[in-house]
């Protein structure tokens, strides 16, 4: 392997990398636009993801998400714009080299039934002039111990972290991982964040797709929230959660009326957003919040039906964006 905040009609905040890291880009697109009857669903994305760094891509279903890195792996056309991918363009005549660049992990990957795991993971090493060893990349996702056995017989994880496997075994610069833990028990999820951990210390990129708040929080160095085909927040996860003004939610929903305005008013709210029947308070004090909140609750006679608190996350971020949640279709 060789080694190597938010924009949006909203608001803008850019961000740029951390001190020593190569500006060199592994991904970029400009003016990105791809359109299908009836929808356009890539709109002018502008997008550029640095060597050697974890970008995510968040946003619900439909939000262009998997149309954009379909575009980028030179699976779909885009209709409009410019896509560079480790330094070379598509269609210049060494799409096959480029292709061996770079490994790619679908959301659902369909193998062979009948094939071992040691079988799969050799078929797809022959697709490469060079790679890894059969064995080793085995070993990387921590299939060892089923090596003779057969993928029909395998649990969910098992088969996610051989499709792994196989995008791993090219050696690639480069990893497209589309939602790669949809579906995993807590364990399978944690052995795949591991690896993609020690390939991002080998000095590989990653462009990662998903609607796991704490993945994104733990593997992504920055990460792009995507809404209608637009990127409308960017930035690391941590400025992005700044950006709220807060450090806690609290959600509450009510048997009455009550004006958002007036909850704003009360100590330590910083904004109020409206989500399906339920209101989420962006607070910095949360004890202080809460008494006054309740208190007011009491005073106008006002219901209470639920009532919860959390620390504020990227799904908060996009709320407030959007008033929608990032796991919405």
């Amino acid at each position: 392997m060789l080694k190597g905040g938010a924009v949006s009609e909203v608001d803008v905040m850019t961000h740029a990398a951390s001190p020593g890291q190569a500006r060199q880009a592994a991904l970029r697109c400009e003016g990105l636009v791809k359109r299908y009857p009836g929808v356009e669903a890539v709109r002018g994305l502008d997008l550029e993801v640095f060597a050697g760094e974890c970008f995510g891509l968040l946003g619900p279903n439909g939000a262009g998400k998997t149309t954009t890195v379909e575009i980028l792996e030179g699976l779909t056309r885009a209709d409009d714009g410019t896509v560079e991918v480790l330094g070379q363009r598509w269609g210049e005549g060494n799409d096959r080299v480029l292709r061996e660049r770079f490994g790619v992990q679908l959301q659902q990957t369909i193998l062979s039934g009948k094939l071992t795991v040691r079988e799969t993971v050799r078929l797809f090493r022959s697709f490469y002039r060079r790679g890894l060893a059969v064995e080793e990349t085995i070993a990387m996702v921590g299939l060892q111990e089923k090596a003779k056995a057969r993928v029909a017989n395998l649990s969910g994880g098992q088969v996610q972290r051989l499709s792994l496997a196989c995008a791993l075994v090219a050696d690639p610069e480069l990893l497209f991982l589309d939602e790669p833990t949809t579906g995993l028990d807590p364990q399978g999820r944690l052995k795949v964040w591991e690896v993609v951990e020690q390939f991002l210390e080998r000095g590989g990129t990653v462009l990662l797709t998903t609607h796991y708040m704490e993945e994104a929080q733990r593997l992504c160095r920055r990460v792009a929230i995507m809404d209608h085909g637009r990127i409308i927040a960017l930035d690391t996860p941590a400025r992005l959660v700044a950006s709220l003004g807060a450090e806690q939610v609290i959600e509450v929903r009510l048997a009455g009326e009550i004006a958002a305005e007036e909850l704003r008013a009360l100590p330590g709210v910083d904004g109020v957003t409206s989500r399906d029947g339920d209101l989420l308070l962006r607070v910095r004090e949360v004890g202080a919040t809460l008494r006054a909140l309740l208190a007011e609750l009491e005073r106008r006679q006002v219901p209470l039906e639920r009532l919860t608190t959390h620390e504020a996350t990227l799904d908060d971020v996009f709320v407030h964006l959007t008033g929608r949640e990032l796991r919405d279709g």
